[in-house]
């Protein structure tokens, strides 16, 4: 495979260096931190959208796997809750990964946006105390397959592992404690990213060799972020994730406001008519 564009005056830390960061922050909040990489590889990679999406999916699944270690040592997972959140997000994830190849995703990311801003003006306006567990019944059973379904959906189409949808839902909709939420978020994010994974690599959406550059640098920080959340107190976890939802969001308002013409400035992908010069990931956009 070929290098993109200015891939050897591109210091070779870089990579490993976004892994680092991203994977601190999946393993603190309880998400796959593919919405970082994804960004990461358009800007400083060349990847065309739809490979930078499927690498980073690829990446939240190392990610979750080291996070989800560091919550299990301090019993902050649970395994029914996540079963059932897979449930839904197994099947959820395909047909958002088929759609990834079909469909515009504009009216979606704006979507998106919108769930973000809402979760975060409702984490910020403060949660009630739980004591970690769930009732399970069977309205929960199938609220929670419900959502797995939503997550699955987003990953597919979005490359991220889903943790920022499941880790709001499960404390605001079904009052899990903060810690086990993430927890619980993390052993989502591995078995959805996994299956998301595999589909795209039938559509060769996925860089595996970039994936593991990246993720041999955050699985460290994943681990030692996970372990840190133990440590922080609810009120200031949960402002601390509102404001990581709203530099999400922030950031595709961003995204969706570029010029057209620029890598990953369309939603759906394709170019504007007219010559335009190679852009890295039409022929490949991966890691040499």
């Amino acid at each position: 495979m070929t290098g993109a564009p200015g891939e050897q005056a591109r210091p070779r830390w870089v990579l490993p260096g976004v892994g680092v960061a991203a994977g601190f922050i999946a393993g603190l909040f309880g998400v796959g931190g593919g919405i970082f990489i994804a960004p990461g590889l358009m800007l400083l990679g060349g990847f065309r959208r739809r490979v930078a999406h499927g690498t980073s999916l690829a990446t939240s699944a190392l990610f979750a796997a080291a996070g989800v270690v560091a919550y299990a040592l301090n019993e902050a997972v649970d395994v029914v809750a996540a079963a059932l959140i897979f449930a839904g997000s197994g099947l959820g994830v395909l047909a958002g990964v088929e759609m990834l190849n079909r469909v515009r995703i504009r009216t979606l990311q704006v979507a998106f946006v919108v769930l973000l801003a809402v979760t975060a003006g409702r984490m910020l306006a403060g949660t009630a105390e739980s004591t970690g567990e769930l009732s399970l019944t069977l309205a929960v059973a199938f609220g929670l397959v419900g959502c797995g379904v939503l997550v699955g959906l987003v990953a597919g189409l979005m490359g991220v592992g889903g943790g920022v949808i499941v880790v709001p839902a499960l404390v605001l909709l079904f009052e899990l404690g903060d810690v086990t939420a993430k927890g619980t978020s993390l052993l989502v994010v591995l078995p959805t990213a996994i299956v998301g994974t595999l589909r795209n690599l039938r559509n060769d959406n996925v860089d595996l060799r970039g994936a593991l550059v990246i993720g041999a640098g955050g699985m460290l920080s994943a681990f030692g972020g996970g372990l840190l959340a133990g440590v922080i107190p609810s009120a200031v976890s949960s402002v601390l994730f509102a404001g990581l939802l709203i530099v999400i969001a922030l950031r595709m308002i961003r995204d969706m406001l570029r010029e057209p013409g620029q890598p990953g400035g369309r939603s759906n992908g394709r170019r504007s008519p007219g010559p335009h010069p190679p852009v890295a990931g039409d022929e490949g956009g991966r890691i040499a």
